[in-house]
C-alpha cells in the first residue's frame, strides 16, 4: 500500500507538518493552487525574548490576485540574512545551535539568490527532512494531470501516483467527500496532531506553535523523539 499525503507548501513550518511527510511515501506540494495572502505559504513564527515573532518573506501580490503558489515570487533578496540574523540572535544561547548554525546559515545563503517562494519553502523541507531522518519522495502537483474538482483533484493525484491511501490534513475534513476517494479504492484518513510530549524551550511559557527551527536547535538530533515519528516510523 502506498501512501500519499498532498499540502501546500509552508516556509520553515511546524513539527506536525513534519510528521504529514513522515507517515507517507510520497509527499506531493500542491504549489499549483492559488496563493493566500496572510497565511502559512510565506511565513512562520520562533520564539524570542519578546515573545512569538514571525519571520515573513516578502512576495510580489499586488495586483495579482489569482497567482498560483508556484508563480509567486519574492520582491526582495535581503529577507533571508534578515531571517537569519533574528535566528541567530534568538537562539544563540541554545543547546545545538552552535553544531548546526553553519548548516542553516548556507541553507540561508542559498535561498537569498532564489525567485520563487515554492522553491525557497522545497528547499528548508527537503533540507529538514534530511536531517530529521525522513526519507520521503518530494512531488509537485504540476507533475502531474490535475482533474476539475476540489476532491476529484486530491483523489486523482493519489492515483497519478499511484497510492491507495490518502493522509489528509484535519481542516479538509470541511470540504472532502469522502465518497469520491472510497468509489476509486483509495483508503482516506486524517492526521491527528495529539501526543506531543514538550521539549526544554527558550522563553517563558512552552508552546507547539512554532516553527519546526525551535525543536531542531533545542534538541539536536533527538528532535523526531519529541515528534510523532519519534517511534521509528520512518519511511
Amino acid at each position: 500500500m502506498k501512501k500519499v499525503a498532498i499540502l501546500q507548501s509552508d516556509y520553515i513550518p511546524w513539527k506536525g507538518y513534519f510528521d504529514i511527510i513522515g507517515r507517507v511515501d510520497e509527499f506531493i506540494l500542491y504549489d499549483d493552487m492559488q496563493y493566500t495572502r496572510r497565511d502559512w505559504r510565506n511565513r512562520n513564527k520562533i520564539k524570542t525574548r519578546d515573545g512569538l515573532k514571525w519571520l515573513t518573506i516578502p512576495v510580489n501580490v499586488k495586483g495579482k490576485f489569482y497567482q498560483k503558489i508556484n508563480e509567486t515570487e519574492v520582491n526582495s533578496h535581503d529577507w533571508a540574512e534578515e531571517h537569519w540574523r533574528t535566528i541567530h540572535y534568538n537562539y544563540a544561547h541554545a543547546p545545538y545551535f552552535p553544531e548546526l548554525a553553519p548548516w542553516l546559515e548556507d541553507l540561508y545563503k542559498q535561498a537569498a539568490s532564489m525567485t520563487l517562494l515554492s522553491d525557497i519553502n522545497y528547499l528548508f523541507l527537503s533540507e529538514i527532512c534530511k536531517f530529521l531522518g525522513i526519507k520521503t519522495k518530494l512531488s509537485w502537483s504540476s507533475d502531474y494531470v490535475l482533474e476539475d474538482g476540489k476532491t476529484e483533484r486530491l483523489a486523482g493525484l493519489v492515483q497519478s501516483a499511484g497510492g491507495s491511501y490518502y493522509l489528509s490534513g484535519p481542516a479538509a475534513k470541511d470540504y472532502i467527500v469522502d465518497e469520491v476517494f472510497a468509489s476509486r479504492g483509495i483508503e482516506l484518513a486524517y492526521m491527528e496532531y495529539e501526543g506531543y510530549p514538550e521539549y526544554p524551550q527558550q522563553y517563558g511559557e512552552f508552546t507547539h506553535q512554532v516553527s519546526i527551527l525551535d525543536l531542531i536547535f533545542m534538541t539536536g538530533h533527538d528532535a523526531p523523539k519529541y515528534m510523532l515519528i519519534g517511534g521509528g516510523n520512518h519511511t
